[in-house]
């Protein structure tokens, strides 16, 4: 099932990274915050609630493939929410509880091995701290920040409501994991900051499928 690409992904220089303080956060023509998340269409039915949990089980091949890519057992419910250029899982929006009853805040996780590398090298480089301190710094971008967190949890209740409320990612008040926040902008388009780091590394740098389709 796993494959072996013919060469590794780019390791680009992190002097040639772009500025994370200066990318636009703010989908390229939305219009400015609003009710929804402040940077997204209105009429993009992955803004709406129920989207994630009306996702199709992931198939038996699909849940293969997925955990081919991530290198264990997937547990719970699964469901493919966004799919690569070769047609693979990307992202997966998992089950807010696990099979014994166990909180599991994160919504959508990302799968695809080359954007979990791409997103890492950003995080080594200090993206972390330096987006932080970017969403402390501009209220608009960290009221689109906060109405991210609230979409992500409006789209987690319709699967289970976990108490506390927990964010992912650092939400909502910082930036803690790009991974997720990433994840949740390839997914939905409603994460301003998770599309900061996707002017970055999309589209991403993959040498080839990761895993074989045919199993």
């Amino acid at each position: 099932m796993p494959r072996t690409p013919a060469r590794s992904p780019a390791r680009p220089n992190p002097t040639t990274l772009p500025d994370p303080l200066h990318l636009p956060w703010r989908r390229s023509g939305a219009p400015v915050p609003g009710a929804r998340p402040k940077d997204q269409r209105a009429d993009d039915p992955r803004a709406d609630a129920g989207w994630a949990a009306g996702l199709p089980e992931a198939s038996a091949a699909d849940r293969r493939l997925i955990e081919a890519q991530i290198g264990r057992e997937v547990r719970g419910s699964v469901a493919v929410a966004a799919r690569c250029r070769y047609g693979l899982p990307a992202v997966v929006r998992t089950a807010p509880l696990l099979p014994d009853g166990t909180p599991f805040p994160t919504l959508y996780w990302l799968a695809c091995p080359a954007a979990k590398v791409a997103v890492g090298r950003l995080e080594a480089a200090g993206w972390n701290a330096t987006l932080s301190e970017r969403v402390a710094t501009e209220p608009d971008l960290a009221a689109a920040h906060a109405a991210a967190h609230a979409s992500y949890l409006a789209q987690r209740d319709t699967l289970a409501h976990l108490p506390g409320d927990p964010g992912v990612g650092g939400l909502p008040g910082r930036v803690k994991c790009l991974h997720a926040l990433y994840a949740h902008q390839a997914a939905t388009g409603a994460n301003p900051v998770g599309r900061i780091v996707s002017q970055a590394v999309d589209p991403i740098d993959c040498p080839g499928p990761c895993v074989s389709p045919g199993g």
